[in-house]
């Protein structure tokens, strides 16, 4: 752990001027795992698993069990009523193993080596107290780690992505397929589980990349071609769409740009989150916000960073925070543009065709709606440059900051300098006030 650094503090809106590096890594750290209210874990292609103190930056475990690279992590928490709440982590490796690790103490709990190829995604079912790994197959597992049971062989590159949806459904994604998957658990109180495929969505022309579920009633993906569907959670079926993401024509309020063609990567869906009235979504180099009522578009920051934006969450206070290939972190504030008088469009073309009046209906239709709906902007309030290289994803503590993680090998741990600094001067107050009761005794 190096000494405390800060940042520029010309960034007014910026609260995170002091950050703290830590080391442990060897390789690319792709992911970061939230364990408890200050405690992360960190991994990636290094096979190591690192357990961490968010508020000091501590180094708490080091977790070493798998031989290749990590290629899932997910929290798994006991839920048990009668038993003291255990915090323990799945993670998911190339050497085609599973293993469970118990936070507070750094050991491993047990291992699954059965799997045919590497598993890409783990999900926590709660409310049934499962889990599963989603792979060549969709395996179901119980806190033991028995399997319950599994689908036969998914075709091509299998499962990269999962989703729970209600009534014990899970939506996996596969290429460019969604599968709906139903869990059935017996009756009579013996072991006996059944997953059962019961549809299958082909409504993306790509690969999907970002799955997100919004409530119990909706849920989103979002594809390599950057198409963005939402989905109804109960029946599975299409609710709305967007493709247009690149085209300047649907979103004129965005700044344009003149190219002769539009490179697959620069429009591909990253990463989807939501605030339950708003999807955010990561669109190659640029952060779009798409209202689920209005079902469309209503900010965007074409270019928000040099490289693709991997990763996205949105903050409480109506702030985002974005990270990207080209190793920086931003800031971003969703404010409401003041709306200035529409101007009356020219009926121009149409009118010399007598078709005038139907378009001055439109117009004034248009101005209307244009009159009605508020429109936002993504404005750039802080910009967190500290990491080499690409920055994988983040994780937010609140008061305690933001950790992110790197292809630099790095994690950085983002305070509040003002936070930080009172802190400091309260403890040496402390130990001032101790000093000086000792003297006088």
């Amino acid at each position: 752990k190096s000494s405390v650094q800060t940042i520029g503090e010309e960034q007014i809106q910026n609260p995170y001027t002091e950050l703290l590096v830590l080391k442990g890594h060897h390789d690319i750290v792709r992911f970061l795992v939230q364990i408890d209210d200050f405690r992360f874990a960190s991994a990636g292609d290094d096979g190591i698993i690192l357990l961490w103190n968010a508020q000091t930056g501590e180094k708490l475990f080091e977790l070493h069990g798998h031989t290749h690279k990590i290629t899932a992590v997910a929290p798994f928490s006991s839920s048990g009523a009668s038993e003291e709440k255990k915090h323990l982590i799945l993670s998911a490796s190339a050497d085609r193993t599973v293993i469970v690790w118990d936070c507070s103490t750094g050991r491993q709990v047990q291992k699954v080596s059965c799997f045919h190829s590497t598993v890409k995604c783990l999900t926590v079912l709660q409310r049934l107290d499962v889990w599963l790994s989603g792979g060549s197959d969709l395996c179901v597992w119980n806190r033991k780690l028995d399997l319950l049971c599994k689908t036969s062989h998914l075709p091509d590159a299998g499962i990269s992505a999962l989703v729970e949806l209600p009534k014990n459904c899970v939506a996996a994604a596969v290429g460019k397929e969604l599968i709906i998957f139903r869990l059935i658990a017996s009756n009579d109180g013996s072991k006996g589980w059944n997953v059962l495929e019961v549809k299958r969505l082909v409504d993306h022309q790509d690969n999907i990349l970002s799955l997100v579920s919004i409530n119990d009633l909706t849920f989103v993906t979002g594809s390599y071609a950057g198409e963005l569907i939402v989905w109804d959670a109960l029946d599975w079926t299409k609710q709305a769409s967007e493709c247009n993401f690149w085209d300047s024509s649907v979103h004129p309020d965005a700044q344009p740009e003149i190219k002769l063609t539009q490179s697959p990567n620069e429009t591909s869906v990253q990463h989807l989150t939501s605030d339950e009235e708003c999807v955010f979504a990561a669109v190659g180099k640029g952060i779009y916000v798409y209202n689920l009522q209005m079902k469309r578009v209503i900010a965007c920051q074409r270019t928000a960073h040099d490289s693709s934006v991997l990763h996205i969450e949105q903050l409480p206070n109506r702030q985002l925070i974005s990270c990207s290939e080209d190793g920086s972190v931003r800031i971003w504030e969703l404010r409401e543009k003041q709306q200035l008088p529409a101007e009356p469009v020219s009926t121009g073309f149409f009118n010399m065709w007598g078709f005038g009046r139907a378009n001055k209906q439109a117009n004034q239709a248009a101005k209307k709606t244009q009159e009605n709906t508020p429109m936002y902007f993504l404005e750039l309030v802080g910009d967190l440059i500290g990491h080499s290289s690409a920055v994988q994803m983040f994780l937010y503590f609140g008061e305690l900051g933001l950790a992110t993680c790197s292809a630099d090998h790095l994690i950085i741990l983002w305070k509040d300098g003002e936070r930080e600094s009172r802190l400091r001067s309260l403890t040496l107050f402390q130990k001032l006030a101790q000093n000086s009761d000792l003297q006088l005794k």
